[in-house]
């Protein structure tokens, strides 16, 4: 509980900070909703009149402490450049990139468990070195590239996908995730070979333990050891991987939203940006800094849990 507690306090002054800094970025940049809206060539009466109406001409911390407040129950105000509510425009993007998201992470967990484990048993073959040098080749390409590669590969030669034919869940529920595997394989390999290579050396590390040597003493196979003993202690540094990389995944996927033409929080967040939609832009990034927070809650307790020495704390 007293984890809970301390994770709550953070989470309401990480939402307040980065709230704040939001509201701060948009007053330091040059130009505001009512310019983006009306264009350079408007006189200042027409900006004038339009920035009454919009309430930017209250003071500062007269605004975002509206907003804030209205945010914490539920409203998120109204969209300046389509004039509808930001609560309903967010609710229908939020599958999308929910579902890219999860998808992305359960590949990473698919892929680098296993391989972690069947390397690091096997760490002389000749396969488990070649692992290695594909997962550092991996590792070093940003996913934005990787997902340029996926598309022309899987799209453009194989012909497995449609690239730009995105098919929204409320049509056809099948083909929206059949389109969705492809930017999910590309946010999730890069995560899967760090995961990979993290649990190789975590085994490794165990293996050479004490503990170790007391259970092959005691009879116990290879297998026993290396599942109820070694793999145990050796996942938990990898769990706590897996919690940051869910969080950078879920920030990671508004950029493969564009490279895949994928319609949800990535594209509507960088037309708000240029748009001076800040009511837009400030739902979104508190929603993903409260993600990233209840990601990093989560883990903590997984931590806890798997490792007793921890719970006393």
């Amino acid at each position: 509980m007293k984890t809970v507690f301390k994770k709550l306090f953070t989470f309401v002054i990480t939402v307040l900070l980065v709230t704040l800094f939001v509201f701060i970025a948009f007053e330091l940049i040059p130009g505001d909703a009512a310019t983006a809206r009306l264009g350079i060539n408007a006189t200042p009466e027409a900006l004038s009149v339009l920035r009454e109406e919009l309430g930017l001409t209250r003071p500062f911390f007269v605004r975002y402490f509206s907003w804030l407040f209205s945010f914490f129950f539920g409203d998120m105000g109204t969209s300046y450049s389509y004039g509808v509510s930001v609560r309903s425009m967010l609710a229908s993007k939020l599958p999308i990139t929910l579902t890219l998201t999860l998808m992305s992470f359960v590949m990473v967990v698919v892929l680098s468990i296993p391989i972690g484990v069947i390397t690091s048993k096997y760490e002389d073959r000749p396969a488990s070195k070649i692992i290695d040098v594909i997962g550092q080749l991996t590792m070093s390409i940003p996913p934005f590239f990787l997902g340029i590669i996926v598309t022309y590969v899987f799209g453009m030669i194989l012909h497995l996908f449609v690239p730009g034919g995105f098919v929204s869940y409320n049509v056809n529920f099948g083909k929206f995730l059949g389109y969705l595997v492809f930017p999910s394989f590309a946010i999730a390999l890069p995560k899967a070979a760090m995961s990979t290579k993290l649990l190789k050396t975590s085994i490794l590390s165990e293996r050479k333990l004490d503990y170790v040597r007391t259970a092959y003493s005691r009879g116990n196979s290879t297998t026993d050891v290396m599942y109820k003993h070694v793999l145990k202690n050796a996942i938990i540094p990898v769990i706590t991987f897996l919690g940051m990389t869910l969080a950078d995944i879920v920030a990671g996927s508004l950029v493969i939203e564009q490279v895949f033409s994928i319609p949800g929080y990535g594209r509507l967040l960088i037309t708000s940006i240029s748009n001076r939609d800040y009511a837009v832009v400030q739902a979104i990034i508190a929603i993903i800094a409260m993600l990233v927070i209840i990601i990093n809650l989560i883990v903590d307790i997984l931590y806890q849990v798997l490792d007793p020495r921890l719970r006393g704390n």
